[in-house]
Formats: structure tokens, C-alpha cells, sequence
């Protein structure tokens, strides 16, 4: 196991800003992450940046060298694209440069800008992520692709919409004090229930929203965090990632993810760590069956187990293992090319013990994120500690 030190984190706040551009969110939360980690852009010797529609949501590609002079580096940047794990790939790719002994500074993250389209326009970018032959040309969206993930579960399984709503009421109440959350607000099981359909069996509050936001990240090698003397306490010490079909239709088991099973063993083995070892989780519940299908990948639940997990307390703040404490993406929102890095920063803080949440896990030393593509047909898993 080689540690990467997170020398720096920094977000913008998410929600709807369609007037700014990618580059001007990103140029916001990478000045964020200089400023918490102490370093300046003439530090960055590497660039690795999430991003999904741009071209559909800008016209514009090529956007690695666009985003690295925003935010002020002069160093090679590469644009890494995987639908909603865009940034969780790239802080992948920065984290193994680093081991591999290539560079010592990376500034990862992402950006997405998606409040400027249409819901229309917006719903069509995103089912791109689908597979064109066989899905998007039968009218998939990602509302159908996941609720019938949801509807398979349920008959496999079991399971009720009140049990999905208690998912969405625990990330709401978990973002009320995140002023970075897109959502601060609570609602409660007859909101979730009783809100507009939009594709059985989820409702309004049972999906996540269109979103405008960024995030960043500097990461470190050990020997450069002590040779500046950086104040880094916590660190990637596992990185996983998993692919899976893109279509449904030629997957063995549809509420199923295999791509978060591998991306979860392969992290769990990379820090020498098992999922009971594990404190606080952020993991992306981008509907709220996504949240349960997560949980049981990952090993925290068997098949099955995980749908009353928030129902019944168990994944809330004050709960045997605390989910999405920054609201996830239902409530702290989803500009899908920053997720990932957004939970890196999120995580950051919760366990270096500076974010709005962390008193409610002062012992947690040990974090797990999740990053999802599509239906999962990739997923990235991040182990992150408090290094001592």
C-alpha cells in the first residue's frame, strides 16, 4: 500500500449557476484546493480533469488545457471522460501517477455545467450514457434505466417505495448545514411519496437534480508532503475500479452492480482493509435505489439487506455506518463531471474533522467513496484514512 496525501480539497457550491462556464468552476474550486493545501499552481506538475458533456453543454472540447490554464498550470492536463465516475477516474489516474513515482503534485477534480440546457436537452445528454443501439433508441433515460433496476430489485427482493423515501429524507436532513449543498432543506416520507412522478417507482425527491458545479483536489506524494512540511492527516491508501456492460439487457443480474463489486475488492484489498473496517461512506445515490444497490456491492449488506438500512436507522448520521453525510447527490446535488471529486472533498473534511458533519464521527479514521458511470457500468472506489 502507497499512501497519496490530500494536501488540499476545495468545491463550489452546487446548484443552479448556467451562467457560469466549466472553466470558471473549476478555476473557483482549484483555487479553493491551493489555498487549503498551502501550494500554488506553479507547483502542479500533472492535470487530471472530469468532465462528461461539455461538448452537448458548451460546444466545447479538448478541455484539459482549457481548464488547467484557468486555473493557472502550465503542467499536462488530460481530460478524462466517464459519464458520472468522470472525476472519481480522474482522481484515480492522479493518485496511481503519484505511486508510480512519475510526479510528486496533481490537481484533479471536475467540473460540469448543465443548468444552461433544457430539462430535455439535459435528460438526452445524460441517457448518452446508455448504450445508442440498444437503449437510447428505445427511449431509455436514466429515470427508466434506474427505475427498472429499482422494479427488478423489488421483485427479487423485496421492498417498498416508503423504503427508498427514508433514503431520500436522511441525505436531505444530512445537507440542511452544508452551504455547499444544493439542497438545504428536510422534507419528510410524505413529501417523497406524495411528489410528482417521474418514473415508477420514483417521484420527484427520489432522484437527484441537474447540476452546475466543480471540485478539485491536491494530491501528494509523501516524500514532497514532508519535505514542504504540509499539513496532510488524510490520504488515499486504496484506489479500485470496475467496468460492467453498458446495456442492461446483457447484464446476468439486473439490480446487480459488478463493476462497484469488483471497484469495492479491489480498493478493500489495495489498503489492506474489509468493509467492516470501514467508518463513514459517500456513495452515489443518484436515485435512491442507487444508494442500496451501493451499499450491498460494496459489502456492507448482503443482497437484499440494504433496502431498509435507512428505514431503519442504520445509515443515518448517528447510525452503526453514517451514508452520504453531505447529502449525497439527491440533496447536495449532481453536476455529474464533479461528483466524484466532490466526494473526495467531502470525505476529506469529514475526516480531517473541519466539515459541518464530522463531530457526529469524531472517531471515523477510515472513509469510503463511490463513484458510479451510467448504470454502473463503471464504477471507482476510493478508501481514504487519517494518517498518522
Amino acid at each position: 500500500m502507497t499512501r497519496v496525501p490530500i494536501a488540499g480539497v476545495g468545491m463550489t457550491k452546487f446548484g443552479a449557476q448556467g451562467e457560469r462556464t466549466s472553466r470558471d468552476l473549476f478555476a473557483e474550486a482549484a483555487s479553493k484546493a491551493y489555498d487549503d493545501s498551502g501550494l500554488s499552481p506553479e507547483d502542479v506538475d500533472e492535470v487530471f480533469y472530469g468532465n462528461y458533456m461539455g461538448e452537448l453543454a458548451e460546444q466545447q472540447g479538448h478541455s484539459g488545457p482549457l481548464v488547467a490554464e484557468a486555473a493557472g498550470v502550465t503542467a499536462p492536463a488530460t481530460r478524462i471522460e466517464s459519464a458520472c465516475a468522470s472525476s472519481g477516474a480522474a482522481v484515480r489516474h492522479g493518485a496511481n501517477r503519484i505511486r508510480n513515482g512519475d510526479v510528486d503534485v496533481v490537481l484533479v477534480g471536475g467540473a460540469e455545467r448543465m443548468t444552461n440546457l433544457s430539462t430535455a436537452d439535459g435528460t438526452a445528454g445524460l441517457a448518452a450514457a446508455a448504450d445508442a443501439l440498444w437503449e437510447i433508441s428505445a427511449g431509455m433515460t436514466f429515470p427508466g434505466a434506474y427505475s427498472l433496476m429499482a422494479n427488478s430489485y423489488f421483485e427479487q427482493f423485496g421492498g417498498t417505495r416508503e423504503d427508498l423515501a427514508h433514503i431520500a429524507v436522511k441525505n436531505h436532513a444530512n445537507a440542511v448545514e452544508n452551504d455547499l449543498a444544493q439542497f438545504q432543506m428536510e422534507i419528510d416520507v410524505e413529501d417523497v411519496l406524495e411528489a410528482p412522478s417521474v418514473s415508477s417507482p420514483f417521484g420527484l425527491y427520489d432522484c437527484s437534480p441537474m447540476s452546475d458545479g466543480a471540485s478539485a483536489a491536491v494530491l501528494v506524494s509523501e516524500s514532497f508532503s514532508e519535505a514542504r512540511g504540509l499539513d496532510t492527516s488524510v490520504g488515499i491508501t486504496g484506489v479500485g475500479q470496475g467496468t460492467d456492460s453498458l446495456a442492461l439487457q446483457d447484464r446476468a443480474s439486473i439490480p446487480e452492480t459488478p463493476a462497484a463489486i469488483d471497484a469495492g475488492q479491489i480498493a478493500y484489498d489495495d489498503a489492506g482493509i474489509g468493509p467492516e473496517d470501514v467508518d463513514v461512506a459517500e456513495v452515489h445515490d443518484c436515485f435512491t435505489i442507487a444508494e442500496v444497490l451501493a451499499l450491498e456491492s460494496l459489502g456492507f449488506y448482503d443482497a437484499g439487506d440494504a433496502i431498509s438500512a435507512a428505514r431503519e436507522g442504520e445509515t443515518a448520521i448517528d447510525g452503526d455506518l453514517p451514508v452520504n453525510l453531505s447529502g449525497g447527490l439527491k440533496a447536495k446535488g449532481h453536476p455529474v463531471g464533479a461528483t466524484g471529486g466532490a466526494q473526495i472533498s467531502e470525505m476529506t473534511k469529514l475526516l480531517r474533522g473541519d466539515h459541518v458533519n464530522s463531530d457526529a464521527i469524531e472517531d471515523a479514521t477510515v472513509g469510503l467513496t463511490h463513484n458510479a458511470g451510467g448504470t454502473v457500468a463503471s464504477c471507482v472506489v476510493h478508501v481514504l484514512e487519517v494518517l498518522e
